[in-house]
Formats: structure tokens, sequence, C-alpha cells
């Protein structure tokens, strides 16, 4: 439960902020979000399995080297078109 004590001289606008990020720090609604509606088991599995392929797939797409395999960049033993010797 998230609780703060608002100063004799301080702002409701002030306290509202403090309110705000200690609520984000305690993440009350993240737990509050996660415990709104029952999973069964095996459906949490399965939405684990899921997500875990999908984390997965994002960081193999970030560690393929850019330049799409055309074998023209730096390094390629073939040619450019058009530079045919």
């Amino acid at each position: 439960m998230a609780y703060i004590s608002v100063n004799n001289n301080e702002s409701i606008e002030s306290a509202l902020r403090r309110f705000k990020r200690k609520v984000i720090s305690e993440e009350i609604i993240k737990d509050l979000k996660k415990h709104a509606h029952f999973i069964p088991p095996g459906q949490k599995a399965k939405l684990k399995s899921v997500n875990a392929r999908k984390r997965n797939r994002r960081r193999f797409r970030q560690q393929r080297p850019m330049g799409g395999g055309t074998g023209t960049g730096p390094g390629s033993s073939r040619p450019p078109m058009g530079q045919n010797r």
C-alpha cells in the first residue's frame, strides 16, 4: 500500500506527484493488472512459451548482419554488377 504524508506547506500537486512515483516504484498497478483475471496453469505455460519465442525472435533479428547477403559488400569475392572482369 502506497502511503505518503503531506507536509505543511506542500501543494496538492507535488504530493500527488510523489504518490504517483511511489505507486509506480512499488509496482501496484502492474500487480493489479496481473491479478485482474484468473489464468489456468496450462494457459499460463502456453503464454510463457509464446512470450519466450517472441523475445528470442527479437533478440536474433537484431544480431543478423546488415547488408542483405547480396555478396557485394566489403570482403566479398563477388564483384558488383557491371564490373565483369
